[in-house]
């Protein structure tokens, strides 16, 4: 009568086959969360391509609406001046001198001076020199 391994006994092949299973439901779970990451990932993708969607469409709303306001301002002034095409110079003018003004004042802003790290720089300066003293010191 052939006997089996003594189940009181932990053998070699029970601690294998509790490897084994551990691998596996490892891999398994690995498996899982990558489904779940894609999953969740393409869901989050879907969602910005439609806020970004509604950003571009609320964009042409709002220069549509800024045009017609616009082409309203022209009208007003016309009846105060009593002349449209006068009316359409100055609105036009005035637009174009806060333009011309956001444009100088946006290259201030963005010139390449106030785009270094001046601040990183002195503290780059300063741990240099503390250094030097340590070692010199």
């Amino acid at each position: 009568m052939a006997q089996g391994p003594d189940p009181r006994q932990p053998g070699a092949s029970s601690i294998q086959s509790l490897i084994g299973d551990a691998l596996r439901e490892t891999n398994e779970l690995a498996r899982k969360e990558i489904a779940l990451f894609r999953a969740e990932m393409a869901g989050n993708v879907r969602q910005l391509i439609v806020g970004l969607t509604c950003m571009v469409g609320s964009a042409v709303f709002a220069v549509v609406a800024l045009l017609v306001l616009v082409g309203a301002l022209v009208k007003w002034l016309a009846t105060i001046v009593g002349s449209e095409w006068l009316s359409a110079l100055i609105v036009g003018g005035v637009l174009l001198v806060i333009a011309v003004g956001m444009a100088l004042w946006a290259r201030s802003v963005l010139s390449l001076s106030t785009l270094a790290p001046t601040r990183t720089t002195r503290q780059v300066r300063q741990d240099a020199q503390a250094l030097s003293e340590r070692v010199s010191g």
